[in-house]
């Protein structure tokens, strides 16, 4: 008999197979006529299948909608399954109180049978459902074909602890995320703030003690730039010399995926340091222009690429908060080739902002440093919770 890797202490092995069918009850909905538009004047949020994990909708309808078409209202907690086009196999535990349209399965389990147990299960179940029914991701999935997937089942009571520990592991995801989606907000509003807006020479917002105008200046006068490597295929290997590229570069950290290792013999640029930033200046993308990160450790034996440009400067949290405005991606905009996704080292230098005292640019580059941990601390929980939540979704369903 098939036995889950982890079993919570003092519970036998005894499961009970069933389909989805044996043990809830499901519906699907239906669409309104979008040719009547009082049918969307209304105040029932109409929840759709990319919808389905929200506590908001884009739509909502009238109650006369939701009485001339086959919508179809869900409650809150009930699970909400979709079965059409790039959301399919999507399983979510409704946040709200809404109407379905026929893109949604509805599913209600039974009494004695658990939501939570029953909807991480689906979640788990995932690919190999979508393998099975939907090979080469063409077509739908079905009522029927959800009502007749297979599951084991341990006890009541065993069903609605696994429950509630996925429930506990949820909710804790979804607080890292808010609080994370406020301090990116937060970085967000203050760097709005904190630097003079144009046509003007002192920010919205100064910390304490700090006072005086902002100076303009071209980043030339303040920074010190340097190339990146150029190489050929014949000179990349397994290992030797890393090559920091635009993929290293991942919402202002580095990141060590796709990494590319070259000849340490053929290296003739300078090798990054500590305090340095690397910014991406040639991309097939021009959204990826500009792309920086700010070099947090010693890095032995490490340079950046031919359409990376290296930034060494005395304040540099300061820069690379400058970096992150939105006066910045003007200047890129302002700058950018004609033909090529490109900022020149020259037009790079020449490009103008104000700039502070050196206490006061300390000061600046040290909050949004301070800010910076902070989102990075709550992405890295986020993905470590993730991870163990995808761990026991493998190990306690069979």
């Amino acid at each position: 008999m098939s036995i889950s890797k982890i079993r919570f202490k003092g519970y036998d092995n005894s499961l009970e197979r069933k389909t989805i069918g044996d043990i809830t009850t499901s519906f699907s909905g239906g669409t309104p006529k979008s040719s009547n538009k009082t049918y969307y004047e209304g105040n029932i949020p109409f929840i759709r299948s990319g919808e389905i994990k929200s506590k908001q909708t884009e739509l909502f309808i009238s109650d006369e909608a939701l009485k001339n078409s086959s919508a179809k209202m869900v409650e809150k907690g009930d699970i909400l399954y979709a079965l059409y086009g790039a959301t399919s196999g999507e399983v979510a535990i409704s946040q709200i109180n809404g109407a379905i349209n026929q893109a949604i399965l509805a599913i209600k389990p039974n009494s004695g049978y658990f939501s939570e147990f029953i909807m991480n299960y689906l979640k788990k179940e995932k690919d190999n459902i979508l393998e099975k029914y939907l090979q080469g991701g063409q077509g739908n999935l079905s009522a029927a074909i959800v009502k007749s997937i297979e599951l084991h089942l341990p006890s009541q009571e065993e069903q609605s602890v696994i429950g509630s520990l996925f429930s506990t592991l949820d909710d804790l995801l979804a607080s890292y995320k808010d609080n994370l989606a406020n301090y990116q907000s937060l970085k967000a509003t203050m760097l709005s703030k904190m630097f003079p807006k144009v046509g003007q020479t002192v920010p919205e917002i100064r910390l304490d003690g700090f006072e005086g105008e902002w100076k303009i200046k071209e980043l030339g006068e303040v920074i010190k730039f340097y190339s990146g490597l150029t190489y050929k295929p014949s000179d990349v290997l397994s290992s030797g010399t890393l090559v920091l590229r635009s993929s290293n570069v991942r919402e202002g950290e580095l990141i060590y995926i796709d990494n590319v290792f070259v000849d340490p013999g053929i290296v003739n640029c300078e090798n990054v340091k500590l305090g340095d930033i690397v910014v991406v200046v040639r991309n097939g993308s021009r959204d990826l222009i500009g792309k920086h990160a700010l070099i947090k450790s010693e890095m032995p034996n490490t340079v950046i690429g031919a359409f990376m440009t290296g930034i060494r400067c005395d304040n540099p949290e300061f820069i690379n908060a400058l970096l992150d405005t939105k006066m910045f991606i003007y200047e890129i905009n302002r700058n950018l080739g004609a033909t090529i996704n490109q900022i020149t080292t020259g037009n790079f230098k020449k490009m103008k902002f104000y700039f502070p005292l050196t206490d006061e640019q300390q000061a600046i580059g040290s909050y949004f440093s301070n800010l910076d941990h902070l989102i990075v601390a709550h992405q890295e929980k986020i993905s470590q919770l993730e991870t163990l939540k995808k761990r026991l979704l493998h190990d306690m369903f069979i």
